[in-house]
């Protein structure tokens, strides 16, 4: 497969998980049976794998990677940050408060990790 291909992949990939995301964290404030839907349960982790792969293949392709290019680890950091605060938001959250709360912040993470790619930065300007 081409880079441009991966590319246009990737970043489809890229708009389906965050909108997709976007979608479970609306549910899951308005409690609605549809976060438990076996589509809903599988199809993020396909998505995500699908972005994933279609990430280290570029990143192979290219030669760049992180720790060696500054924005590179700057994405990964935000990923691991996304992670973390989206498991938060979706499962491990106590109350529903907290839960919005860290919804909030993953899709600030998010933000960040678009901005980064975007830009090629890692330093967010205002």
């Amino acid at each position: 497969m081409s880079y441009f291909a991966l590319k246009h992949l990737h970043v489809t990939c890229v708009v389906l998980s965050g909108l997709g995301f976007c979608l479970r964290g609306w549910w899951m404030l308005r409690d609605s049976p549809l976060r438990q839907h076996r589509l809903t349960r599988v199809l993020p982790h396909i998505v995500d794998t699908l972005l994933l792969g279609s990430a280290l293949s570029m990143a192979w392709l290219s030669g760049q990677y992180p720790f060696v290019h500054g924005w590179l680890t700057a994405k990964l950091v935000g990923l691991i940050a996304y992670i973390l605060l989206g498991t938060m938001a979706l499962k491990r959250g106590r109350t529903k408060a907290i839960r919005a709360r860290y919804l909030g912040l993953a899709i600030v993470a998010y933000g960040y990790i678009v901005s980064v790619a975007l830009t090629r930065n890692p330093l967010v300007i205002g």
